[in-house]
């Protein structure tokens, strides 16, 4: 399905989180061990002060098997696996005459599919090849409901400094590789070159006009837009991704691309204002638009297509799709079996209708309301360390207390869910589905254009294994699907459960004070209420910190990018610190027991280092290092907790452990 342009609007706990072992727990008994922690996952022969990742997991990490059908397999990928199974069965003993059973029974009618081959496409690859200006080609890929790649995309999402008011924003894009290094790094040649071949088969697939040389243009056209393509690490600042235009101002600032005929395909034409995101790169885009040739446009238009629409045609389509982008890029050695993919797709047209059904299966309101009492201990937390930084002034203590008075929760599910009403799902037109879906939500955004903003929408659905910040509405979000061991265990320790669930809300209200989310104020606004000195303090500390995982090698020459993950970073470092405080102030001066010989504390610790466990293919780690603003598990692990003085008195590190930092270098921000 299509996705929102504009995906850093939300500020996830993981990235591509698809995402939690869970055991057979007996009645009365938490999912893990005695008392909710897999002890069994430890390496006893590791010094905790050298590898606290490896102390806590590594037993785990030498044995478990990546599926054959992923790209990395950890705690967060195992709860996803729950979750497609629990999908599955809702829609396999779903009525076939209701919206999610049609859709899944379409997208399962694998012989009909296959009869079909390319035809679903074939009408959109004929207009474009007819095209005779670029305007009508515009047109084309802007189509919201069209299967299709545009060069600039389009969103519908709160304005940034008008938090109440819907504004029409644009991003560029055009590229088919993950990222712009892997069209300009010396290192991506071989994975560039991969990638010219499957253009021309999917061409040669859509039966295209000299589909080889075709491909050797698009790349380089491709290349060309890579080079007007911003980093990751700048398209997170938000300061420089705020540039409102008039469509007059639009037209003359990117001259070359013909932003009228795009808006009027998104029924956007009365709009006479618009947001650009990297505002940078649209003359530059604009102009190589406007000089390339118009058949190498038309290839590159038709390909997008094609690589678009091929999990919904047949098999030779999705099999040389699977090879490149899960094999070849992230080294997935299997396609995964249909019913997944059904599964996916079907959540992602109608999310909110699966999800309905999949909270009243599977998410007690008990739940909800222990979320609700955890969610406020760490909240007393944060501002009580608020009160105590000693690195903030007053005046900024204040406005920071405001805003974590006014922090929207959102736990589980909706107060109301979406209406599908005017979507029309047929059993036997999965293409059809897929288009119809995409023009429906478009729809959906479009109508609210000139409304209030509904600040009772969720970005994720329930059945969603991840959990998200929104500046713009200064809220936290816990989908239901990530409310379980190990997570959280109602029947759990609790020193478990705030290593856990604890330290992922201690993650998301810290991501309101991070590096980006600290620029919106309690209403979501846009807004600068810190004082500069204040600022430069809190940006000598970020700093440091983006540092320290600039060092931490991921492979043999591949390091973090401090920056790209940094928001991630101190989201980390904050919720550990805000979650450790507020387990200690449950424990109301009492001495925490010890469990198995373990402290309270050496329990926290070993609870949050095992719910990042994870193991992950090279490649696939590789295009994480380029692309996810989230360090891989071990950095989320080894670097926090060298900043964390208890720490440091739980585990008894000393100097000459690896990851012992002396105190003045340790980083502290919340």
């Amino acid at each position: 399905m299509k996705k929102t342009a504009l995906v850093s609007l939300l500020i996830c706990l993981a990235a591509g989180a698809v995402c939690a072992e869970t055991a057979a727990p007996q009645d009365g008994a938490p999912a893990f061990g005695a008392w909710g922690l897999d002890l069994t996952s430890r390496d006893s022969a590791v010094t905790p002060g050298n590898n606290f990742y490896r102390f806590a997991d590594g037993t785990y990490l030498d044995h478990v098997q990546i599926p054959p059908d992923r790209s990395r397999y950890g705690v967060f990928d195992a709860l996803a696996i729950l979750s497609e199974s629990r999908v599955r069965s809702i829609l396999e003993t779903a009525d076939p005459g209701s919206r999610i059973g049609a859709f899944y029974t379409a997208f399962m009618d694998e012989g009909r599919i296959e009869a079909l081959g390319g035809r679903p496409i074939a009408p959109l690859v004929a207009r474009i090849n007819a095209v005779s200006d670029r305007a009508a080609l515009i047109a084309l890929i802007s189509d919201p409901a069209a299967v299709a790649r545009p060069l600039f995309g389009l969103d519908i999402t709160p304005d940034f400094k008008a938090p109440d008011h819907y504004a029409v924003m644009l991003v560029s894009g055009g590229l088919g590789l993950p990222d712009r290094d892997y069209y300009l790094k010396p290192e991506m040649a071989a994975k560039k070159a991969a990638y010219q071949a499957y253009v021309a088969d999917m061409l040669t697939l859509a039966a295209w006009p000299q589909p080889q040389k075709a491909a050797e243009n698009i790349v380089a056209f491709e290349t060309e837009l890579a080079q007007a393509s911003w980093e990751r690490a700048a398209l997170r600042n938000r300061d420089k991704t705020y540039n409102p235009k008039t469509r007059a101002e639009l037209s003359a600032y990117a001259p070359g691309f013909d932003f009228d005929a795009a808006l009027a395909s998104a029924d956007l034409a009365s709009v006479s204002r618009v947001i650009l995101y990297d505002d940078t790169a649209f003359p530059a885009k604009a102009a190589l638009f406007a000089r390339t040739p118009l058949e190498t446009l038309k290839a590159w238009a038709a390909f997008g297509v094609v690589d678009e629409a091929a999990p919904y045609l047949s098999k030779a389509f999705v099999q040389r799709r699977f090879e490149f982008r899960s094999r070849d890029l992230a080294g997935q050695p299997e396609l995964k079996a249909r019913w997944k993919r059904g599964v996916a797709e079907t959540n992602g047209a109608l999310g909110e209708a699966v999800g309905e059904v999949y909270v009243a299966r599977y998410f007690p309101a008990s739940a909800r309301a222990q979320m609700l009492n955890l969610v406020g201990d760490i909240r007393t937390a944060l501002s009580r360390r608020i009160d105590e930084v000693d690195w903030m002034g007053e005046a900024t203590k204040q406005a920071a207390q405001t805003k974590l008075a006014r922090l929207t929760v959102k736990i589980g599910y909706p107060d109301k869910f979406r209406d599908y009403s005017a979507l029309e799902i047929k059993s036997d037109d999965l293409f059809g589905d897929v288009e119809r879906a995409n023009r429906f939500e478009w729809r959906r955004q479009r109508d609210r254009l000139d409304k209030p903003v509904d600040r009772t929408e969720w970005g994720m659905s329930p059945q969603t294994v991840n959990a998200y910040y929104r500046p713009s509405a200064n809220e936290i979000v816990f989908p239901a699907a990530i409310l379980q061991p190990p997570f959280f265990d109602p029947k759990a320790d609790p020193a478990v459960n705030f290593g856990g669930i604890g330290v992922v809300i201690g993650h998301e209200i810290s991501h309101g004070f991070d590096d980006q989310g600290r620029k919106s104020d309690g209403e979501g606004r846009l807004a600068d209420w810190w004082t500069p000195e204040d600022a430069q303090r809190f940006g000598a500390r970020a700093e440091r910190l983006a540092a320290l995982y600039d060092g931490f090698e991921a492979l043999p020459g591949q390091h973090v990018n401090g920056h790209l993950t940094l928001g991630e970073d101190i989201g980390d470092l904050g919720g550990v610190n805000i979650a450790l405080d507020a387990y200690h102030a449950s424990l109301k001066g009492r001495p925490a027991p010890v469990l198995e010989g373990l402290t309270g504390d050496q329990r926290f610790f070993l609870s949050f280092a095992q719910v990042w466990r994870e193991k992950s293919r090279e490649a696939a780690l590789i295009q994480r290092l380029h692309t996810d603003p989230h360090p891989p598990g071990e950095a989320r692990v080894n670097v926090v907790v060298r900043n964390v003085d208890a720490w440091y008195a739980a585990f008894g590190v000393k100097p000459g452990d690896i990851l012992y930092l002396a105190p003045v270098d340790r980083v502290k921000i919340w």
